[in-house]
């Protein structure tokens, strides 16, 4: 009889969990909000745990910091532990709601436009805002992921669902930490180690 998996688990790596009662407990502004995911981001790839993702849910007002996020795919062996999906899920269980645009206007800010993954992923999420460091051929030239087929309209299917999409937050600061992770040998996890594939 074979022994099926019933659960996993994503948590956050031990390096964040002993720093989140250190982070602010507000970030007013989406520069002070990207610069400490640009950090988190590059920290993160250094401690060996996943890629230079990482992303924050934030109260788009006051900017309370409500969640933390970063990728932990290789710490974990999960590939969906992507860092959207921590901090959106964290969120989501600190609140105890699946719908995050319910009774709280919502952003989440991440240092890139989504993958293909967490485009849905966000989507579905009920935030009303996303924030992102940049959008284009940069992330893939520089890191050698592959972000997967996204589509072209990308933002403008957000505004359509009422999803506010603010562009080119700290994109240098961004674009650092991706030159810094592409010329390290961190591991690139793309399926079946293929990197990011060329578009015309």
């Amino acid at each position: 009889m074979p022994q099926f998996a019933t659960s996993f688990t994503l948590e956050l790596p031990a390096w964040l969990s002993d720093e989140l009662a250190s982070l602010p407990q507000a970030l007013p502004g989406h520069e002070a909000q990207m610069t400490l995911v640009n950090s988190l981001a590059d920290r993160n790839w250094r401690e060996g745990g996943g890629g230079p993702f990482a992303a924050i849910v934030v109260d788009q007002a006051t900017g309370e910091l409500i969640s933390v996020g970063v990728n932990v795919v290789l710490g974990t062996g999960i590939s969906s532990g992507h860092a959207e999906v921590m901090a959106l899920g964290l969120a989501q269980a600190s609140l105890g709601t699946w719908d995050l645009g319910a009774e709280r206007d919502l952003a989440l800010v991440v240092n890139w436009r989504p993958c293909v993954q967490c485009y849905g992923a966000t989507m579905w999420s009920g935030v009303k805002h996303l924030v992102v460091a940049g959008d284009g051929p940069e992330l893939e030239r520089l890191t050698r992921f592959d972000e997967g087929p996204m589509v072209a309209d990308w933002a403008s299917q957000f505004e359509a669902r009422g999803i506010e999409v603010v562009q080119d937050v700290c994109r240098e600061q961004a674009l650092a930490v991706y030159e810094a992770y592409g010329a390290s040998t961190a591991t690139v996890y793309n399926a079946r180690g293929q990197g990011a594939i060329e578009s015309d």
